[in-house]
């Protein structure tokens, strides 16, 4: 079988990173940067691409020196051949080999720094073995398992940003940059730790519109001035035309917060509650742990019917039935263990036939990619303790962009089990649980959990933020 052309096509793009910009888009970029003032003696993109955003800056900045720097030799070749017998000033480069400090430094001031750079993160480009990425270094400082694990990749924009910042520290400058709302985050983090002199703001794109990128994307400006003082207040604008900012993002207690002036006049509302948030149950292994009745019988995810004993099996929402206030749904989980490190082989005595259900699968089981199954008991699951069996619980599942608590009862007379994309307070009874999840839904609860939320985040609601609203603070005010 021939290869598929548009495949490797598509490899290639995610491989560099590669989302051209729209000449529009580019356009209606620099249209706004000249709106708002925004001059320029010399102009950089660092990675041109086919020279979209050189060609907007030749018009918008007539003045101004052009130069658009590129590492595809076929991205090269069609820019000069779009943009010959203009002023530009196109070359071939590797972002990660250019000194950006001797480089910018050579430019009349103020400069412009424009443009589009990859969105891919170090550890997609490790995915495919390309050497299109910086060289391999926690350049965030994390520190063991953290180094180790997913704390350590990071996104090549972010990268390569900040080294343009670092670059460009101590004269008149502007950087206007399409890259993941995420990034925009990070780069305000960095600045405000490092204490840079800079102020930022973001407008929303449209990644679908102009990428066909299912992401938040956003247009991030950082300008610095010599001796200026360090803004920390970024306004976010909801897109390219609009007037005026919906709010501003910032850093409050170390961390940067969605909305500051929702996050100062919410702060009364936080502190640590008595009653913790927890996680659901994790045993990633649905097709054994899992099961559905039908027809009366219990049935696994491989179409087996599951005879074990009924004390370990209790019904079970997912976060999807959290989210969306689905009730019942005849599907249950098998919990093995009552805490965290339970030795399971009682279950031998005490439930043989689990056990034997259990064996039978121990390979599936055994085969579970978590290194958190290392080491432990046979059959081990995780997100369990004596508060997943309280009887009623307060719930919100981390993945959808809504704050809906939702109260949950038990079902045929056992406790509901949640899975580990949700999060719950345990209750002893259903007025205290319906009361909880009466406040968590009211306009303070709302205006706080909004003020410090990203919505745009792979797991919005996170424990950490369910935890920074002090529930006893917010039945207070609820009186």
């Amino acid at each position: 079988m021939a290869p598929d052309p548009n495949a490797a096509r598509t490899r290639a793009r995610v491989v560099h990173g590669d989302w051209q910009t729209p000449p529009a888009l580019a356009r209606r970029v620099t249209a706004l940067l000249r709106a708002r003032g925004v001059e320029a003696a010399a102009v950089v993109e660092p990675t041109c691409g086919c020279g979209a955003f050189v060609e907007a800056a030749l018009a918008a900045f007539p003045g101004a020196r052009v130069l658009g720097f590129e590492v595809s030799d076929e991205h090269l070749a069609g820019a000069r051949d779009h943009l010959r017998g203009t002023r530009a000033e196109l070359q071939r480069a590797d972002f990660f080999a250019v000194d950006w400090e001797a480089t910018l430094g050579a430019l009349p001031d103020p400069v412009l720094v424009l443009g589009n750079p990859p969105w891919v993160t170090s550890a997609t480009l490790g995915s495919h073995a390309s050497r299109n990425l910086p060289d391999k270094s926690n350049f965030k400082g994390h520190r063991g398992l953290d180094a180790r694990t997913g704390k350590a990749n990071f996104d090549i924009s972010e990268w390569m940003m900040l080294q343009l910042l670092e670059a460009l520290r101590g004269r008149p400058f502007t950087l206007a940059m399409l890259c993941k709302s995420s990034v925009a985050r990070r780069l305000l983090a960095a600045s405000a730790d490092r204490n840079w002199p800079v102020e930022g703001a973001t407008w929303r794109i449209d990644a679908k519109e102009h990428f066909d990128a299912a992401v938040d994307a956003a247009l991030l400006t950082v300008s610095g001035r010599a001796e200026a003082p360090a803004v920390h207040r970024w306004p976010m604008y909801d897109g390219l035309d609009a007037a005026r900012p919906t709010r501003a993002m910032g850093v409050a207690g170390g961390e940067v917060v969605s909305d500051l002036d929702a996050f100062a006049e919410t702060q009364g509302l936080a502190g640590r509650s008595a009653l913790a948030w927890r996680s659901g149950v994790k045993h990633d292994c649905a097709a054994v742990m899992e099961l559905r009745r039908e027809g009366g019988a219990l049935v696994n995810g491989l179409g087996e019917r599951v005879e074990v004993e009924p004390e370990l099996v209790f019904p079970m929402r997912k976060g999807s039935d959290v989210a969306n206030g689905r009730a019942a749904t005849g599907r249950y989980v098998i919990v093995t263990q009552r805490a965290i490190g339970d030795d399971t082989e009682r279950l031998r005595a005490t439930a043989p036939r689990a056990w034997a259900y259990l064996d039978a699968h121990r390979a599936l089981l055994a085969g579970r990619k978590s290194s958190i199954y290392r080491g432990r008991p046979p059959f081990a699951i995780f997100g369990v303790g004596d508060y997943s069996f309280a009887p009623h619980k307060v719930a919100i599942c981390g993945l959808y962009k809504r704050l809906r608590f939702v109260a949950i009862g038990p079902e045929g007379g056992r406790p509901v089990m949640l899975d580990d994309t949700s999060y719950f307070l345990p209750c002893e009874t259903a007025a205290h649980a319906e009361s909880l999840a009466a406040a968590l839904n009211g306009a303070r609860a709302r205006r706080f959990f909004e003020a410090r939320v990203f919505w745009d985040a792979k797991r919005p609601v996170s424990k950490a933020l369910l935890q920074a609203l002090s529930l006893e603070a917010l039945l207070r005010a609820e009186g």
